[in-house]
């Protein structure tokens, strides 16, 4: 039982680490011309209507004298190859894509599905294997000490256990174990099976189950367009071209009036804020030359807001410190 958990662990690292065929992207969007394939006629009239040329969100691929279409993809600037789809969680196009699995946390594609698939069967013969010895123990205890059911699962609790859980775990497996089975013999892919509907029209991919099989397990997995370890070039022009933006964009966004203050800095207040500063002034004046009684309050006259610092400051970038102080000077001789 260990060597089959064991194989059950490999078949995971295989299909988990390995890149399951990625396109690489290109850095600028492919020129239009004459590769092979055909360009929709519905496109070629769209273009005679007027605008500047830009490439069509199709191509027609012969694959096995029928007539495949191949989109572009916007993000990797490519046209796919026939199979290929971009995966919206890895944000990648793969080559032969079946589908993004989230237990594995990778996409299975080309260069992964045979290990995907092992990995899927290893572990629902797994789950079979581990369900009948469990009952096989089960089944010596109530021998050995004559009891029933009940009793010997309480003297095994493991056995009774796994045997809840692999009862469980193996229809999920098994039924995907089965499923990519029938995929694998009419030679379709999970995306494919969903999206195309094969079954109702004619696969250009399906060769018969023998050569479907083969052609999954025995033939060769091709190398890997992208080396993972290789430096990432970096356009210097794109680099010295920005440092400022950047700035910029980090730089944090401080209200004007506050940062003044904090820093010491004096700079221009908007119009508004000036005419509001007056009728702050105009409004506690007349609040003062009306009053009848004067009012014992916990200010002290020289400590008055009119005359902090920042006020002052405030005061004298518009020329008004001038009225402030004859103010003054007319209540010192009242």
């Amino acid at each position: 039982m260990l060597n089959e958990l064991l194989q059950v662990i490999f078949l995971l690292l295989l299909t988990s680490g390995r890149d399951p065929g990625i396109i690489p992207r290109n850095l600028h969007p492919p020129e239009l011309e004459d590769d092979g394939s055909t360009i929709s006629t519905d496109w070629l009239g769209s273009q005679n209507g007027g605008g500047g040329p830009t490439l069509p969100p199709t191509r027609d691929v012969v694959v096995n004298g029928m007539v495949v279409k191949v989109k572009y993809c916007h993000t990797c600037m490519l046209y796919r190859p026939p199979r290929c789809s971009h995966c919206s969680i890895c944000n990648n196009c793969v080559e032969r894509f079946d589908h993004h699995c989230p237990w594995v946390g990778q996409c299975i594609g080309k260069r992964n599905y045979r290990f995907f698939f092992m990995f899927v069967s290893s572990t629902t013969l797994l789950c079979i294997y581990v369900f009948s010895f469990c009952w096989v123990n089960i089944i010596k205890i109530m021998q050995k000490y004559h009891c029933d059911l009940w009793k010997a699962f309480m003297k095994s609790p493991v056995s009774g256990i796994l045997i809840l859980y692999t009862f469980v775990t193996v229809w999920f497996v098994g039924g995907l174990t089965a499923f990519h089975l029938y995929l694998i013999l009419t030679n379709q892919t999970t995306y494919e099976n969903f999206r195309y509907r094969y079954h109702r029209k004619m696969n250009p991919y399906n060769r018969g189950c023998g050569r479907n099989f083969v052609e999954i397990f025995f033939s060769k997995i091709p190398s890997s367009r992208n080396n993972f370890r290789a430096k990432v070039k970096v356009d210097s022009s794109s680099i010295f071209a920005t440092p400022m933006s950047f700035v910029h964009s980090r730089r944090p966004e401080v209200p004007k009036r506050s940062f003044d203050i904090e820093m010491g800095k004096r700079q221009a207040v908007a119009a508004e804020d000036f005419d509001d500063i007056q009728s702050q002034l105009g409004s506690v004046g007349g609040l003062e030359r009306s009053a009848t009684q004067p009012r014992r309050t916990n200010w002290d006259h020289k400590a008055n807001w009119q005359n902090t610092p920042d006020m002052h400051m405030l005061a004298a970038e518009y020329g008004i410190e001038h009225g402030l102080t004859d103010r003054e000077k007319h209540r010192g001789d009242h």
